[in-house]
């Protein structure tokens, strides 16, 4: 069994929420592991950047979650990855899409359509409390 830690941002621009699009048609938020020496708001603000080409401001922070994956890649290896979400304000708004790690389209998304289509129901539970942060 392989633990991973790691951090995201929901980060809000205007009246929406920045989400990527992964080339399976998957709509995520950035999100990435921690590296050695970093805290989890370091890695949360350069994943962000490295994934989006945003740059942001840690507002607060949301909780984390916790959920299991097998690894085709090293014969199923089951990963158990936490992540700790920071609701995050943009500072920049160029958006690029990292298409290294497979994503084809970065986007800020209305807060109206945001939930329709974030694919994952922990990063949807997320996405609320930010919602709600906003109010």
């Amino acid at each position: 069994m392989n633990k991973v830690i790691s951090a995201g941002g929901i980060v809000y621009h205007k009246s929406g929420f920045l989400m990527l699009k992964k080339k399976n048609g998957d709509w995520v938020l950035p999100k990435g592991r921690i590296e050695i020496g970093e805290s989890l708001e370091e890695t949360a603000i350069r994943e962000v950047k490295e994934e989006t080409n945003i740059d942001a401001t840690i507002v607060d922070y949301l909780g984390a979650t916790t959920y299991s994956f097998s690894n085709f890649w090293t014969e199923y290896e089951v990963i158990h990855k936490t992540v700790s979400w920071y609701y995050m304000v943009a500072d920049s708004y160029v958006l690029k899409a990292l298409e290294a790690e497979g994503f084809v389209k970065a986007s800020f998304i209305t807060i109206d359509k945001v939930l329709q289509i974030a694919t994952y129901e922990d990063e949807k539970k997320v996405i609320r409390k930010a919602i709600e942060a906003l109010k």
